[in-house]
C-alpha cells in the first residue's frame, strides 16, 4: 500500500514505499512486518528506515556504514547487488525486501 504525503515547503508529493521486515528483525522495527518509508533510492529508503528505528541500524550496517555481507536487499524481485546497489532508483509501487542470509546445517 502506498500513500502520498505532501511537503508544504516545496509543494512536492513524496511516495512511501513498502519495506518488508524479516521476522528476526521485527523486534527492532516496532514489531512490524511492513514499514512505509519515503526515498528516491534504495539507500535513502534504508537510511530513513534506520533513522526511524535506530536499533535496526546495527543489524543492517557494519561499523564502516556498509551493508553487512549477510544482509540481502531486493527491490521487487531483483537483488540490488546486481543493480546499482544502494544507488538504485525507486519508483512508486516498488517494494524493498530485507532478507538475512541463513547459514548452518547438520554435520553428517
Amino acid at each position: 500500500m502506498k500513500r502520498a504525503s505532501n511537503d508544504a515547503k516545496n509543494g512536492q508529493t513524496d511516495m512511501a514505499n513498502d519495506v518488508l521486515i524479516p521476522t528476526p528483525l521485527r523486534g527492532y522495527a516496532g514489531k512490524q512486518d511492513v514499514v512505509q518509508v519515503e526515498g528516491e533510492t534504495v539507500g535513502e529508503l534504508l537510511q530513513n528506515l534506520t533513522a526511524r528505528y535506530s536499533e535496526l541500524r546495527k543489524h543492517l550496517y557494519n561499523e564502516d556504514g556498509r551493508l553487512r555481507s549477510f544482509v540481502n536487499v531486493y527491490l521487487n524481485d531483483d537483488d540490488i547487488r546486481y543493480l546499482e546497489k544502494e544507488a538504485t532508483a525507486v519508483k512508486e509501487g516498488d517494494t524493498l525486501s530485507i532478507v538475512p542470509s541463513v547459514a548452518g546445517g547438520a554435520n553428517e
